[in-house]
Order: structure tokens, then sequence, then C-alpha cells
């Protein structure tokens, strides 16, 4: 099955970084055409038609999602995430890097489409060539005219800031995104409300994903329908999936959602030669495994959800038979421990035991009642916290434990192997 190349089209082929490049292919069109012949509503219902689901991990209907703020004259403000941190993710991270001018024109689209004059890109911390290419991309930008006072001389203002996260991984959670660009401790709030309603600075925000803002640019300019006309029912369009692991070409291929998983892993040169398939994360490190019985299963979100998994952001890992998934469910849970803000209880102790138990684990020194206590209480400490991180803990640790079983308990040694 070929690749689709939408948001990748000229990837690795043309340098996009500069702004001749970009407009040569037709970039900043559809922001000119948006400004100066569209309503706000009509970009709404332009996303809205076309069935753009969130590509950050919830994929929560965009132009829902817009509808959602108050219909009033306070000050609004479009945040783009690009804090992307999800264990095996990199599509913002190229993006970014390689095309910046489309990243910008989709979060101006996006501003528009809600009415706000000021816009943000929140920037992982360690992603610091992409800062500094996106900041070039900006200035040329604005240099230009397209950012600004009275753009196309439509009266219409959009100032654009730049803000760099500072390796904190719980920011990429929306509201400790909002916490951390008004130089707060990056900690989630407590919803109701919600951004749309009192987001950053107490005023109505939104927050999308990189790649969700940049496909409004290619369904601007080849329609709603055009999109919509692509993928499942529900899952419409098409996705950059970030596929890495035990794959012989690890990368970032652009699919139309609805593709297998199969296919998936034969786009990025199947398994390594010799071995055998294992398992599959299809949404990154928070997410449960997937195995050999869901390989002809269609990559989307209600199929993946429906395996017991999550598509999220699109973080597609690939394990095979060289796994020891004992030491994966320790480095996955570990990462978790570190990352958790401490705000909820569950997620800050949680967490660190359950480190804890699996590092003895991996060293061999298990005890008795190990592997069903791991069970037990990662199934507790889901669903009581803030935010997704906590719920993040259980997934892939109880998706391998119940599949391979007799991986963890060969760990914990015998009575006589204690006593030799």
């Amino acid at each position: 099955m070929p690749v689709t190349k939408i948001l990748t089209d000229g990837i690795g082929e043309v340098d996009m970084r500069g702004i001749d490049a970009y407009r040569e292919r037709g970039g900043y069109k559809q922001w000119e055409r948006t400004v100066r012949e569209l309503q706000p509503v009509d970009v709404l219902d332009i996303a809205e038609a076309s069935g753009l689901r969130g590509r950050g991990g919830a994929g929560f209907p965009t132009g829902k999602k817009w509808s959602f703020l108050p219909s009033d004259k306070k000050p609004r403000y479009l945040v783009c995430n690009c804090d992307e941190a999800e264990p095996g993710t990199f599509k913002d991270h190229m993006l970014l890097e390689m095309t910046p001018h489309l990243v910008l024109e989709g979060m101006l689209i996006g501003a528009y489409a809600i009415v706000s004059h000021h816009a943000f890109i929140y920037i992982r911390g360690e992603f610091k060539r992409g800062y500094e290419i996106f900041r070039e991309a900006l200035e040329q930008a604005s240099r230009a005219g397209y950012v600004g006072k009275n753009i196309f001389d439509t009266g219409y203002d959009l100032e654009v800031t730049i803000q760099r996260g500072a390796g904190a991984y719980i920011c990429g959670e929306e509201t400790a995104q909002l916490n951390s660009l008004e130089g707060k401790r990056g900690e989630p709030r407590l919803k109701p409300p919600f951004p749309a309603v009192e987001g950053l600075y107490s005023k109505p925000t939104i927050v999308n994903n990189v790649e969700t803002l940049a496909y409004l640019v290619p369904i601007l300019e080849r329609g709603p329908q055009w999109f919509s006309s692509v993928g499942t029912e529900r899952s419409k369009g098409f996705k950059i999936v970030s596929v890495s692991g035990h794959v012989r070409n690890p990368g970032n291929y652009e699919v139309a959602l609805g593709t297998s998983v199969r296919e998936i892993i034969e786009l990025a040169g199947g398994l390594r030669p010799g071995r055998t398939f294992m398992a599959v994360q299809p949404g990154g490190g928070s997410s449960a495994c997937i195995f050999e019985e869901h390989l002809d299963w269609p990559y989307d979100y209600e199929s993946m959800a429906k395996a017991g998994s999550m598509l999220g952001s699109g973080a597609f890992v690939v394990f095979d038979d060289t796994t020891d998934f004992v030491k994966a469910a320790y480095n996955l849970v570990r990462f978790f421990a570190h990352e958790s803000c401490g705000q909820c209880t569950p997620c800050r102790e949680g967490g660190n035991w359950m480190q804890r138990v699996l590092e003895r684990l991996v060293n061999r020194r298990g005890i008795p009642g190990d592997y069903e206590m791991l069970l037990r209480v990662s199934s507790s400490i889901t669903g009581l916290n803030l935010c997704p991180l906590g719920d993040s803990i259980e997934p892939f640790l109880k998706s391998v434990m119940e599949r391979f079983p007799e991986r963890f308990k060969a760990r914990i040694p015998s009575v006589a192997e204690v006593s030799a």
C-alpha cells in the first residue's frame, strides 16, 4: 500500500523551511483566502464537515471543540500544543523542523476560526532546533505581512507568541500547559471549567495539536468532502503514524485512517529478518498492547478502543520475540513515575511503588505475590487522578502481564532458589 503524502508531501525532497520555497508550493494562499473571503463561522463549519479529529491523542472532533467557546466578547486564545513527549511519538517534531510554515499557516487559520487575536505555540524544551527553525519562519511570515496588524488590509490583527517548555512531560496535558504558559508550576487543573470556557489567563482558550492545525490547510484547499471521504465512518481523513521498535525502517508514515495494523508494519519494512511478531503499542507509551489477532484490524480510533487500547497520538511501537517485556514494563513505569507532577496521591505514590516492584522483577529478586499485587495496584490507581498521566501507568503493564504471565512469574525465585 503506498504511503499517502499530504502534510508530509515534499519532506525529504524539498527544503521547505524558507518562506519562498513554501510559497512556491502554494503556501499561505489558504490563509489569504480565509481572511479575505471567509467568516470565522465558515472555517468552523468546514472543520466540522471534514470530520477532522484532534491528532494529539484524545481524538475529539475539532470543529465541535471550537463550538464550545462562549458567545461573549472576551478575548480568546489559541494554543498550539507542540510539547510532544509521549514515548514513541515524533511526528510533531518532524513537522516543526521540516515544514514550519505549514504549522504556522494552520495556526493562523485556527486562530481566525475562533476569532482570536493572539495565538501561542508551546514547544517542548528539548526541541531546540525546531524552536529556532520555527522562530525564523515566524519572523519571515511577519515581515511578509501574514502576521501582525491589519493582515491583508482587512483590519484583522493576529499576534503569535512562541513559548518554550522546560522538559516536563506533564505539560503536554492542556491545563498543565496553560499553567506553564502563565508562569506557574506545570500542574493539571481541575475540570470543569474546561479551557474553552476558562483557559489561559482565565479567558476562553482552544488547545490544538500541531498535526491537527496543519491539516486545516489542505482541508481548506481541497474541501471538507475530500477529507471526509477518506477513512472510516467515524475516523475521517489521514494520520501521521510514528512507527518505531522492531521494524526495518522506523519513521513517520502518513496513512488513511482505517489502514490495517499489518499494512502499517509493512510500510515500515516489516519485522527484522528472522524475527517473530509479538505485540504493538498502537498509541505510544500510554497505550495497552494489541497482539497477533489484531494485525488485520483497521487502525482507527474506534477499532483500537475495541481492541482494548487506543490510537492516541499515533505512536506505533512494534515488539518482536527479542523483547524482554518485564524490562519494557519497568522502563515505561519508571518514566511515568518520574514525570508525575506529584499533585495526585495515586499517581505520585502508586507509580513509584510499582517502579520498585518491577525493578525487583527485572533483577530476579521478586517475592511471592508480586505478580498479583502489581495487577491489583495498577488498576486501583486508575481513574483517580486529575489528568491521564496516572492512568497511563496501567495499560501497557496490564496488557503484557496478562498476555505473558509466565515471563513475570519467572522473575520470582522459588523457595529452593532463595535457600540456595
